[in-house]
């Protein structure tokens, strides 16, 4: 019996997967190649496949075939143990939610979306707010729904880290905010200068010569052509599944290393998105684990690999191909560049390792002040330019490089900011252990050889999907509990090193 309650539940599953990845798709679309008037017909037609996906979840034959599991359990592998338990985690949300609340909610999404570029582009909040405010309303009336006795900020987290708890969450948040912002008060006290102009003096780079150059960089580390694509958005983003993982940057001609950057951010997302197991597609033992850990490969990517001394000795030279204004450059100048902290820079996506964690919390600290109730929509604003001159010093002038800038509340995202920085201190913990397993590992990255890397991160973390939840991949791949320590040496290191900082900066806490 348990045996064919286990094949109908895949079935079932299988088939809510394959609407999700469809909806997928439609999203992709409408941020990158869609008219700008297909607005009415694309929130229709997402708004429907969420319907149709929730009811499937729902649906009396999952239920059944979950019932019918909880009675026969022992007699399950520690396979299907798993893809039974995130069914069944799904499956319980879901039905706690009625159908028309998951459609209005997609609904708004959707017409937020296209009224946020609007509005960003015109520096225009009053006409976005009434979107954030129903979303507002929507993500407390859901968390609600699913559990009226918990704190609702910690029942929207969930959907982006379901596996770690508010408390865990919120202590590691806690120790890079102090091992952070005296290491920031002490980097701009310091009298060490960097090259932090090396690529600015240089004037301006051609979009299209920086496209040809992300492409190029994307070829280096190995991305499959076959499997993805490399698009632009207002806000860059990865989607797909382990056919199909495609990547998107924006270009500033004044900054060539935003869009770099931004793309091998992308890159480690939809490297882990390869990474899946293709013959385990629509389980989840095909799927991800959750945002945490997908942030976790984007931020390797991205900073542990991107900005390491040892990468620059393979990237410069890309650069000068494309750009030969900057043949002068030394690998030195050019890390340093990389690597500078910011004193003036409003925009998260283009902040530097330290301060964007300080972005990160000003959002946290919003939006949970939002669902509490203890701000108002129209206070955001201001809230939001208070907190950047308190954390970093700097105040937005507008709207649109203040609480414009970030795309996640058009979707109606919220909870999923702390994932970025739960995310960058995974990425530590899980290069410290590849750099303990793979020789000389800093030299391979320095030859332009990166498949060592790639396989350890397959191996130890993509191909398990959510067969774990999160502390024990983690605790599986490195040896220890996910915290913050690693993360705090590292930078520690990194930057004491870089500004001269004493000896304090340089050993973690």
């Amino acid at each position: 019996m348990s045996t064919d309650a286990y094949a109908t539940l895949c079935e079932q599953y299988e088939q809510i997967a394959n609407i999700q990845h469809a909806q997928s798709v439609l999203s992709w679309d409408q941020q990158v190649t869609m008219p700008e008037g297909g607005t009415p017909a694309r929130t229709a037609q997402l708004s429907a496949l969420s319907t149709v996906a929730h009811n499937a979840l729902t649906d009396d034959i999952i239920a059944d075939a979950l019932e019918t599991l909880r009675a026969n359990s022992d007699s399950l592998s520690s396979d299907e143990k798993a893809t039974v338990r995130e069914i069944r985690r799904k499956h319980e949300r879901a039905a706690a939610v009625p159908e028309s609340l998951v459609a209005e909610m997609s609904e708004t999404a959707s017409e937020a979306l296209s009224v946020w570029e609007s509005a960003k582009a015109n520096n225009d909040f009053n006409a976005f707010a009434p979107y954030l405010q129903r979303h507002v309303e929507l993500n407390r009336e859901y968390a609600e729904y699913i559990d009226p006795t918990r704190d609702a900020y910690a029942v929207l987290l969930e959907e982006f880290e379901p596996c770690l708890p508010l408390d865990h969450v919120e202590s590691v948040l806690r120790e890079i905010r102090e091992a952070l912002i005296p290491m920031i008060d002490a980097i701009r006290a310091s009298d060490t200068t960097l090259a932090t102009d090396a690529f600015t003096r240089q004037g301006t780079y051609s979009s299209a010569n920086q496209e040809a150059l992300c492409r190029d960089v994307l070829t280096t580390l190995g991305y499959p052509w076959e499997r993805g694509r490399l698009d632009t958005a207002p806000h860059p983003f990865s989607m797909g599944t382990s056919f199909d993982a495609r990547v998107t940057t924006r270009f500033d001609e004044t900054d060539p290393l935003g869009s770099l950057f931004s793309t091998i951010h992308e890159f480690g997302h939809a490297t882990y998105t390869l990474g899946l197991s293709d013959d385990a597609y629509a389980t989840p033992l095909g799927e991800d684990r959750d945002l945490s850990v997908h942030e976790s490969q984007s931020r390797l990517w991205e900073n542990h690999v991107g900005r390491s001394r040892a990468f620059w000795n393979v990237l410069l030279p890309q650069i000068n191909t494309h750009f030969p204004k900057t043949d002068a450059l030394s690998v030195n100048e050019a890390y340093e560049a990389a690597n500078q902290v910011y004193k003036d820079n409003l925009i998260r996506v283009n902040a530097d390792e330290l301060t964007y964690h300080l972005h990160v919390l000003i959002r946290y600290e919003i939006e949970r002040a939002l669902i509490a109730g203890d701000i108002d929509v129209a206070e955001v604003p201001a809230i939001w330019d208070d907190k950047y001159e308190e954390y970093l010093g700097i105040r937005p002038e507008t709207d649109a490089e203040g609480c414009l800038q970030d795309i996640h509340w058009s979707h109606g995202n919220i909870g999923y900011f702390p994932t970025y920085s739960l995310g960058s201190a995974m990425a530590a913990q899980l290069y410290a252990a590849a750099e303990e397993s793979i020789v000389e590992l800093d030299s391979k990255v320095a030859a332009g050889s990166f498949d060592e890397i790639r396989r350890w991160l397959q191996t130890n973390v993509h191909q398990h999907g959510a067969r774990y939840e999160t502390d024990k991949l983690i605790t599986q791949a490195t040896g220890s509990s996910f915290t913050a320590d690693a993360f705090i040496s590292y930078v520690s290191e990194k930057y004491g090193s870089l500004y001269d900082l004493d000896q304090e900066f340089r050993v973690g806490n």
